[in-house]
């Protein structure tokens, strides 16, 4: 989603927007209705209408006993043209005439209610929200049930400002698009760089804003109530933000048939088919000179068609006027650019071009006003599905007691502490002893960090406690700048932090970056620590009198060799950006009141790897004519600083196999082919190579059970990440992917058992040149972890 600076203009006198939006600049933004919901109950409310002085009962879209297809069929009927049109956009203003009020369908809530987007404000009244770490730290703890318990305490909270007349129902988020380069400003914003990690971490979030108690299995899933709707997005292939200057708005992704549905479709397909959104968002970017917003193939083909949507796509805010303005597409006019989206799948537009230019589209015969019917019915299905039109009894009772409340904080601190990730522990350095660490020199430009630790889409937090709030309850911090921001443009603060190293029983440096290296329309250019920073690290390291702890605040990895090398920075953890409680959640892990067990979402890089590709270039499998490495633990194998899924514990842990299918057999029948698969050695491929995956039932499964064995003498969680490698010889495919994932506490001295049940076709089918979804025959081997236990599994064919 776009945020800049806006301007609030109306041929209406509204008053000016509390909250800055950020979004795509130079053009104006429909005004806010947030005031004129404070007392709205629900549309069809009774009373509501007599006070409007309208006969409820002559509108068919009130009567309950219906379906919702019937009612709003019945709503979208009784509109003029240029009533429909004024529905179109994020500001849908409503027909006085027929009692449907104004409605703002812009509201976020990427990792707790955002104020970002003008459906969603904070005041006396709610003066904040629980600001959970965001998403690449909460993606860290691979804790299927937290994430999901993330999304309904965000959903509740997001009730209950609805009650109280400051947000709507609607929110855009979450970012599933997958980290392809190491360089990506946004993302802070994304589960990481595995599709399947995104997609799990999508399914858990969406169900969790979405899903009403005991309705989850609803045989109509257009009927299927809902708690709040959500949106997957930036559908697709959009990874590149401003990078030397090329820009998202104008970028034109060159993607492989391969990669597209391998990689950039497989989370949002799992999106919408196992989570069940309720709303999609298509990107700026182009993929193949064709911009997304206006693709039928990626919009009405796919989410729509073969996807089964139950609920709108919606623009990213301006598309439709970059596509005019920037993208030049067509050299289509303003008429034609509605049209197109419109045809192609585009339900409503973050935006006025729908509600300025789709009538005239219309007179023009440019597009047919069954194409504006079609969205306005997606569109007030989900509303009614939300409530809007019937009210919510369930969640009626919610209000200010449900924010913020100590149940929702303490939360927001444990997923902080599931994601934090030691990457460095020398000697069993960590945790401190408070025993015998009692003064604490605490330096750097994060030590004080507060609205940094919040990110982007952050709303305003309930509360924020900084690295120093957390250390200072463990023991007496001395505490120095030693950079006077990220940037550490200036070395005489390093001095002072020196001195405080001197004179403290142990150090903690907190570095990293912000915001103002990695963000929306900001990439990065390098993979190093600014300014002075790596000097400040290894001064303050050369000269302390005890123990040096390295923490590092960043979304994207950082070349901190020089820091795992060094012999006098004993342990280094990677902190993310942990939100609201981050503060109190790396002072918790430092001191050892909790035992950290987050995982890298994505790979750290030498900082000489971005020296090897452009950002732009799509490809994630090597590119051997242009020298180019592949991207992503799945298809790059040269030196790293840390792997994807590296992390370290204050106990350990062993694996022992306990039970596992080693071979499977898949029945063919007469109807079904044998399809060849591309070999680099031929002498290991069998007769019948590979099944098309849509040939198949894919109900074939495999089982295999882990015993984890907590040997140490800590209590602590261990994520149990398991891989499958394909058979030997096929020709440019992934090394390995990750297909099941637990996270399992086991208390010092016991064991847990882990069981995996996994599908066939989804753990170990592959996508070919062609974009054909194939099974392989021949022997995969399942690798859980980093190796310490894998096994052979022999998959045949038979029947055919």
């Amino acid at each position: 989603m776009a945020q800049s600076s806006i301007l609030i203009v109306s041929i209406f006198v509204f008053f000016i927007l509390s909250t800055t939006a950020r979004r795509f600049p130079g053009r104006t933004l429909l005004l806010d209705d947030s005031s004129s919901m404070s007392n709205f109950t629900f549309v069809c409310d009774p009373s509501r209408y007599v006070n409007l002085g309208l006969d409820i009962s002559s509108f068919r879209f009130c009567n309950s006993s219906l379906s919702f297809p019937e009612r709003t069929k019945d709503l979208v009927d009784r509109m003029t043209l240029s009533e429909k049109v004024a529905q179109l956009g994020h500001r849908a203003f409503g027909v006085a005439r027929l009692g449907l009020p104004p409605y703002n369908w812009w509201s976020e809530a990427l990792h707790g209610v955002s104020n970002v987007g003008p459906g969603t404000r904070f005041d006396d009244v709610v003066p904040g929200a629980t600001s959970f770490p965001n998403v690449i730290s909460m993606a860290a703890s691979f804790n299927e049930a937290m994430w999901k318990t993330i999304g309904q305490v965000v959903s509740t909270e997001a009730r209950a400002m609805y009650n109280l007349g400051r947000a709507g129902l609607t929110y855009w988020s979450p970012n599933v698009n997958v980290v392809r380069d190491p360089r990506w400003g946004r993302t802070l914003e994304t589960p990481g760089e595995d599709p399947f990690v995104v997609g799990k971490y999508a399914v858990n979030y969406v169900r969790g804003l979405q899903d009403v108690e005991g309705t989850e299995n609803a045989t109509d899933l257009n009927s299927r109530p809902l708690k709040v709707s959500s949106c997957c997005k930036h559908y697709a292939a959009y990874d590149v933000d401003n990078w030397l200057g090329v820009e998202r708005y104008t970028f034109d992704a060159k993607v492989t048939e391969q990669d597209m549905l391998e990689t950039f479709l497989k989370p949002f397909e799992m999106c919408v088919k196992e989570g069940d959104v309720s709303s999609v968002m298509c990107s700026y970017n182009k993929v193949h000179g064709l911009p997304t917003c206006a693709d039928p193939a990626l919009l009405k083909d796919t989410i729509r068609g073969d996807w089964d949507l139950h609920g709108y796509i919606v623009s990213d805010c301006d598309s439709i006027e970059v596509m005019v303005d920037h993208q030049h597409f067509l050299q289509d006019t303003n008429e034609d650019a509605v049209a197109q989206t419109l045809k192609a799948g585009l339900d409503l537009d973050c935006g006025q071009f729908y509600p300025n230019f789709t009538e005239d589209s219309v007179r023009q015969g440019k597009v047919s006003v069954k194409n504006i019917d079609k969205s306005l019915n997606y569109l007030y299905v989900v509303l009614m599905r939300l409530g809007f039109f019937d009210g919510s009894p369930k969640f009626q009772s919610l209000g200010s007691r449900d924010i913020c409340n100590d149940e929702h904080i303490e939360l927001a601190t444990e997923s902080a502490r599931q994601g934090i990730v030691l990457l460095k522990n020398d000697n069993d350095t960590l945790p401190l002893d408070t025993s015998t660490i009692k003064t604490l020199a605490v330096v750097g430009p994060h030590a004080n960090a507060t609205s940094v630790m919040l990110g982007n889409y952050a709303g305003v937090p309930c509360r924020v406690k900084s690295p120093i709030d957390g250390l200072s309850e463990y023991a007496k911090v001395n505490y120095q700048m030693g950079c006077e921001n990220v940037a550490c443009k200036n070395d005489t603060f390093i001095f002072g932090a020196m001195d405080a190293a001197k004179n403290s029983d142990a150090t903690v440096i907190l570095g990293g970056i912000d915001l103002s290296i990695e963000a929306e329309s900001l990439d990065r250019v390098d993979l190093l620590l600014p300014g002075f920073q790596t000097q400040l690290i290894q001064q303050v390291a050369a000269v302390s009198k005890g123990p040096v702890v390295l923490v590092i605040m960043s979304a994207g990895g950082i070349d901190i060799s020089f820091a795992k090398n060094n012999p006098n920075i004993k342990a280094i953890v990677w902190a993310g950006y942990p939100g609201e409680e981050g503060g109190r959640a790396i002072a918790d892990v430092i001191f050892g009141k909790h035992n950290p067990g987050g995982r890298l979402p994505l790979t750290w890089y030498e900082a000489d790897y971005v020296n090897l590709l452009p950002m732009t270039s799509m490809p994630l499998r090597p590119v051997k004519s242009l020298g180019y490495p592949g991207r992503t633990y799945k298809f790059y194998d040269g030196p790293v600083v840390y792997p994807f899924g590296y992390g370290l514990s204050y106990t350990s842990f062993t694996h022992t196999l306990v039970s596992a299918n080693r071979s499977l057999a898949v029945n063919l029948d007469k109807t079904i082919q044998c399809r060849d698969i591309a070999y680099e050695d031929t002498a290991f491929k069998p007769d019948c190579a590979a099944a098309l995956v849509d040939d198949l039932t894919c109900s074939n499964e495999f089982e295999f059970e882990i015993k984890v064995e907590n040997s140490g003498k800590m209590d602590g969680s261990q994520v149990v990440i398991v891989y499958s490698k394909p058979p030997s010889g096929i020709s440019s495919t992934h090394i390995k992917q990750v297909v099941g994932f637990q996270r399992v506490f086991v208390d010092a001295g016991g064991n847990e058992s882990v069981k995996f049940k996994l599908n066939a076709c989804k753990s170990l089918g592959l996508i070919d040149f062609s974009g054909y979804n194939l099974l392989p025959a021949g022997g995969h081997t399942i690798v859980v972890g980093d190796g310490d236990v894998s096994f052979p599994l022999q998959l045949s064919f038979h029947g055919n």
